[in-house]
C-alpha cells in the first residue's frame, strides 16, 4: 500500500506582544493559511517563546471554525520571517533560532530587516541599476554630508536602519537652511548651527544622505510605485503593484505616516507607464536568481 505523502508544512515566526499576544499582520496570516491549504499544504504561526528542542507551540487558523487554534508542530520544511521588530529579530533568542535553522538545513525567508546603506552599496556598481538609484553617502562626518547638500541643494536623511517613515527628514539649502520632517520645520541660520544640534545623533543612529528626487505628481501630490515581484522557474512573475501618494505631508508616501494609497486612471497619463515598463523590465531580465524582489519606483517629471 502506497505510504501517504506528508504536506508541505510552513512556519511563521513573528513576534509576542508585552501582553502575551501575538503581533504580526493577522489578516495576511490568515490568507495565506487559506492559499497553502488550496495548494495541500498548511501553515501555523509562532514565536520565538513556543521554540523547543524538536516541537515547536504555535496557532494554525482553522478555516472551517474561523479561529485560531493553538497546537504543537513538528520542525516545518521552511520559515517564513515576519517578525515586524529589528530589536526583536536581532536578540540571541531569534538570532540562535536561525543557526538551528540552519544547522537542520530548513531554508526561511526574509532573513534580515534591510540596512538601506548596505541595499544601496549592492546595487551601485550595477550597471542596469545604478542609474535608477538617487546619490547616496552614508554620513560619516561634517565635512561629507555638507559636500552632497552642496552638490544638490536638497537632501534626504534617512536613518539605515527604520521603516515606515520613521525619521526621515528634508535638508535644503534655498537659500537659508532647512530641515523638514512630518510634522514640524526648523530653520538654521548655518550649517554649523545645523551640524551643532544633529550632528551626534545622525552619526550615532548610522544616517545616510540621499539625493531629493523631483518626481511625478498627481492631483499636485507626488506618488511611488511599490512593485512586488517572486520567483518563478528562471523568470520573475509580477505578483502586486501598489500606488502610494503623499497626503497630509510631502515628506514620504509610508502609509503608517499620512501617505495613501491611490487608484489612478493610467489611459490619462501613458507616459508615466511608458517611463515605467522598460524599467521593470530591465530589473526582471537581469534579477533572475532568487525568490522575490520588492521596488520602490518614482518618475521624474519629463
Amino acid at each position: 500500500m502506497k505510504k501517504a505523502q506528508r504536506k508541505p508544512l510552513i512556519g511563521i515566526i513573528t513576534a509576542q506582544k508585552g501582553n502575551g499576544a501575538i503581533a504580526g499582520n493577522s489578516r495576511l496570516f490568515k490568507s495565506l493559511q487559506q492559499k497553502l491549504i488550496s495548494f495541500g499544504g498548511i501553515s501555523f504561526v509562532f514565536t520565538v517563546e513556543g521554540i523547543h528542542e524538536n516541537e515547536i507551540d504555535g496557532f494554525v487558523f482553522s478555516v472551517r471554525k474561523n479561529s485560531w487554534m493553538k497546537s504543537q508542530f513538528p520542525f516545518p520544511d521552511v520559515v517564513y520571517n515576519r517578525i515586524p521588530d529589528r530589536t526583536v529579530e536581532q536578540s540571541e533568542e531569534v538570532q540562535n533560532f536561525f543557526l538551528r535553522l540552519k544547522e537542520k538545513g530548513i531554508p526561511f525567508f526574509n532573513p534580515c530587516f534591510i540596512d538601506k546603506y548596505e541595499l544601496y552599496q549592492c546595487f551601485q556598481h550595477d550597471s542596469i541599476i545604478s542609474k535608477f538609484l538617487p546619490k547616496t553617502s552614508l554620513i560619516e562626518n561634517k565635512q561629507n554630508l555638507l559636500k552632497l547638500l552642496e552638490t544638490h541643494s536638497s537632501i534626504y536623511l534617512k536613518p539605515c536602519n527604520s521603516s515606515k517613515g520613521n525619521g526621515i527628514y528634508r535638508l535644503a539649502q534655498s537659500p537659508s537652511l532647512s530641515l523638514t520632517g512630518r510634522k514640524q520645520q526648523i530653520l538654521y541660520e548655518s550649517y554649523e548651527q545645523f551640524w551643532q544640534e544633529w550632528g551626534e545623533k545622525l552619526l550615532r543612529k548610522r544616517y545616510i544622505a540621499q539625493e531629493d528626487i523631483q518626481s511625478e505628481q498627481y492631483n499636485g501630490k507626488r506618488f511611488d510605485f511599490r512593485i512586488l515581484a517572486h520567483a518563478s522557474g528562471t523568470h520573475y512573475v509580477l505578483t502586486g503593484i501598489g500606488i502610494r501618494q503623499s497626503q497630509k505631508q510631502d515628506i514620504t508616501t509610508h502609509i503608517p505616516s499620512g501617505g495613501g494609497w491611490f487608484r489612478i486612471n493610467f489611459c490619462k497619463l501613458p507616459h508615466m507607464i511608458n517611463s515605467f515598463k522598460p524599467s521593470s523590465r530591465q530589473l526582471e531580465r537581469h534579477y533572475q536568481n532568487g525568490m522575490a524582489f520588492l521596488v520602490n519606483f518614482q518618475l521624474m517629471p519629463r
